[in-house]
């Protein structure tokens, strides 16, 4: 009988704290901390529901803060955040679930903070092509609230954890997000 034997490159198991949002990473043997949306996760992703997308997803791009810190040491495809950058999150925009720059008529996300959770931003390929509009928008990988508190739906770090995260992944590398964990591979 053969059996088939797969490397995946990082893990992601959730803690059984009573939170939903609470996991752990595991990447070459290393663990991090890291914490999802409020809500879990959820196949059926929509604006506004705090939960963390079931799916799996392409790394496309690393946004960062060049004022407040040392470019990202990653393979991955890499953009300074400025002042006039956001996200949109509206469903009555045509420019729903994407870059946006400001000054913006419709709902967005600042990418540009006064908290540094998104002093490192990594877009997840989620609800992009096509683009539907409700089924949630601005899913990333960014640094996490002192404390580990939920995201809205994205998976959050502490800095150093994700640092080291994008020194190991590729162009290539995608995140499958199921019910009781994430796993990224090549």
């Amino acid at each position: 009988m053969k059996m088939k034997i797969v490397a995946f490159w990082f893990f992601v198991s959730f803690m059984l704290s009573g939170s939903l949002s609470a996991c752990e990473a595991y990447i070459q043997g290393q663990k991090y901390h890291c914490t999802l949306g409020r809500s879990g996760t959820t196949k059926q992703k929509k604006e506004g529901d705090g939960a963390t997308p079931i799916g799996n997803f392409a790394l496309q791009k690393v946004l960062y803060r060049a004022d407040r810190l040392v470019k990202p040491e990653t393979k991955l495809p890499l953009m300074v955040i400025k002042p006039n950058m956001g996200w949109c999150d509206d469903i009555r925009s045509p420019l729903y679930n994407q870059l946006i720059h400001t000054p913006f008529a419709f709902s967005h996300e600042a990418l540009w903070r006064d908290e540094h959770i998104y002093d490192i931003v990594v877009i997840l390929a989620y609800n992009d092509h096509p683009v539907v509009k409700g089924n949630g928008s601005a899913i990333f990988l960014h640094i996490a609230r002192p404390g580990y508190l939920p995201t809205s739906g994205c998976i959050a770090f502490s800095e150093s954890d994700l640092r080291a995260i994008l020194k190991k992944v590729t162009p290539k590398t995608r995140i499958k997000i199921e019910a009781n964990q994430a796993v990224f591979f090549i």
